[in-house]
């Protein structure tokens, strides 16, 4: 049996369920709503001491790190495979993962809380506030979201997002420009599934053209992976018209100053 502790909007719960979609998997859902600190619950904290989303228990054990968790379902039920056959194209396809892990993620964070999650926790309690900060229980996550409160997109951390999806960017484009169907090749891997959400929250946001306007290796990508079944059950089927709604007012309201921090950035590369 396979039970999924997730949140609709999570992109890390997203790239989860795309993968099982495309396994045709049956599996449980498990709402954790991250607006009312379910993920810190001390039951929920037993399965997952990060206190996040997702979780996958599978046969009454628990799997967390949502990249390690795409992996283990693609090693389990290996049909349709989601990886390469031979280890060293396994290993460059690891690599789109963990710039995921290691910069889009927090990116997308960051972006995402000075677009809308700010405006959320502005019409908390002072108690409330302090609450959610001191239950991340990361001073590092602490330290990112006080930051972005405070400062909204004038914060450094949303200037370290910018850069990291512009490296991603510049390398995904590079990779797509030969006319390949998918990240990888013509075959479609967990290297494209994990930078779908990623890509999706931008979009929504509609701020994905700062990045891909003179990208269309990526924009015809795009084209591709949001039209596909998994995507949709995965992703768009699973968020709600009023976040839609919030999403895309939301992000205009950041549009031009994030587009002004893309061009400083653009000219300390050159």
């Amino acid at each position: 049996m396979l039970e999924l502790y997730q949140y609709g909007n999570s992109v890390c719960a997203q790239k989860v369920r795309i993968t099982l979609a495309e396994k045709n998997l049956d599996w449980h859902a498990h709402h954790v709503n991250l607006f009312k600190s379910e993920q810190y619950h001390p039951d929920y904290l037993k399965l997952n001491p990060k206190g996040v989303v997702p979780t996958l228990v599978h046969d009454g054990r628990p799997i967390i790190e949502s990249t390690l968790i795409c992996e283990y379902i693609d090693e389990v039920f290996p049909e349709p495979p989601l990886s390469p056959k031979n280890a060293y194209d396994r290993a460059q396809m690891r690599t789109w993962s963990k710039m995921v892990d290691d910069g889009l993620h927090e990116g997308v964070t960051e972006i995402s809380f000075s677009a809308m999650f700010r405006n959320k926790m502005k019409n908390m309690t002072n108690a409330e506030r302090e609450s959610r900060f001191q239950n991340i229980g990361d001073p590092k996550r602490r330290d990112r979201f006080s930051s972005t409160f405070q400062d909204g997109v004038d914060s450094p951390f949303v200037m370290y997002a910018i850069a990291a999806y512009e490296k991603a960017f510049r390398l995904m484009e590079q990779r797509l420009s030969d006319g390949r169907t998918w990240i990888m090749g013509e075959n479609y891997t967990l290297a494209d599934i994990n930078m779908m959400p990623y890509i999706a929250r931008l979009t929504y946001l509609g701020l994905i053209e700062v990045w891909i306007e003179d990208k269309p290796a990526i924009a015809d990508w795009w084209q591709r992976s949001h039209l596909l079944p998994s995507f949709k059950k995965g992703i768009s089927d699973l968020i709600t018209t009023q976040e839609f709604i919030d999403m895309e007012n939301f992000g205009k309201d950041i549009l031009e100053r994030l587009r002004k921090l893309h061009v400083r950035h653009i000219s300390l590369l050159q």
